[in-house]
């Protein structure tokens, strides 16, 4: 009886060591698993549901299926001609075949510097092999527009073909023949013959950033100031030229208005002049005696005030002011 007591006490601990142990696991959505048996790989598990394992002997590494990013260090690198420009590449990749990542890699941690080796060893390849310009440029655009002024914002009231002739281009840009996204496409192709053997399916390598070298920035920048200062001379010139343009036009305007205010002045004085010479003739036709006092009068009022001193009043002029009529 004792030992059927035993037996039973020891089966219900060994069951309870086991539920406790985790005959049971989960794989979630957007997980896998592989299955390790004593340090070998023995099941993997790709679909997510409930699981069982051996309690104490399998052990479960999980790896996420999404696709994740790596992002590289910006690195300096020498292009054909011998420039050192800075290049900085991002990827997208993902998890394809679980039993080979674990056994080449094992961890996600390991998983971004091996990546950075492959990625970062053809980068170097690719770009060495290739001029500057194909690095930096998609297209021969800037070709067909270098030197344009059409997007500077200058209005629509000065004409950008006019400032276009003012302008010497500082820089003859060269044709390119594969460009940027080309070569971002060979970095992919290169780096993807390399990762399948760790497991890993590489979606897309892009080049993020190019940007210049220490050495060559201060020379970019100086022709690109060469350049605007060309085009902001060549506005101004314009400018200029419109100014003296709009005071021409107004100063012909303004003689215009004034000689056509003195036509009009004359004839309207004109046209007064006759009329009151018309009515001094018909006033004197009525009285002429009348007329002649009257004119000596108003002749008075206006030059008399004026004298200081009067030496004598025999003269005809100042015949109304004694005359005894």
């Amino acid at each position: 009886m004792k030992k059927t007591i035993t037996l039973i006490v020891v089966i219900v601990v060994i069951f309870i060591g086991i539920l406790v142990a985790g005959p049971f696991y989960v794989i979630d959505e957007g997980e896998q698993a592989v299955i390790v048996q004593m340090g070998k790989l023995v099941d993997i598990k790709t679909e997510a549901g409930l699981h069982i394992k051996a309690p104490f002997i399998d052990e479960v590494v999980r790896y996420p299926k999404r696709i994740m990013a790596w992002d590289g260090e910006q690195k300096s690198i020498p292009t054909k001609e011998k420039q050192y420009i800075w290049v900085d590449v991002t990827a997208r990749w993902r998890i394809a075949d679980p039993q080979k990542f674990y056994e080449s890699i094992a961890t996600l941690g390991n998983a971004y510097p091996k990546l950075g080796e492959v990625i970062d060893s053809e980068v170097r390849t690719v770009t060495a092999e290739n001029y500057f310009r194909e690095s930096v440029r998609n297209s021969n655009v800037i070709m067909e527009r270098s030197g344009s002024v059409d997007d500077l914002g200058i209005g629509g009231e000065i004409d950008p073909s006019l400032i276009q002739s003012s302008i010497q281009p500082s820089t003859s840009y060269e044709a390119i023949e594969r460009g940027r996204r080309e070569l971002a496409g060979e970095i992919l192709t290169r780096s993807r013959r390399m990762v399948p053997e760790y497991g890993i399916e590489l979606i897309d390598v892009v080049i993020r950033q190019i940007r210049y070298s220490n050495e060559l920035t201060p020379s970019v920048y100086a022709r690109m100031i060469k350049e605007r200062n060309q085009i902001a001379q060549a506005i101004r010139s314009e400018g200029e030229r419109q100014k003296a343009v709009l005071l021409g036009r107004m100063e012909n305007e303004r003689m215009s208005i004034r000689s056509s205010a003195y036509n009009r002045a004359e004839i309207i004085r004109g046209t007064a002049d006759a009329e009151a010479s018309r009515i001094y003739a018909d006033a004197y036709n009525r009285d002429r005696n009348f007329f002649e006092f009257w004119r000596a009068v108003e002749s008075y009022r206006t030059t008399l005030p004026r004298f200081n001193k009067t030496l004598t009043t025999d003269m005809d002029y100042f015949r109304y002011l004694y005359s005894p009529r």
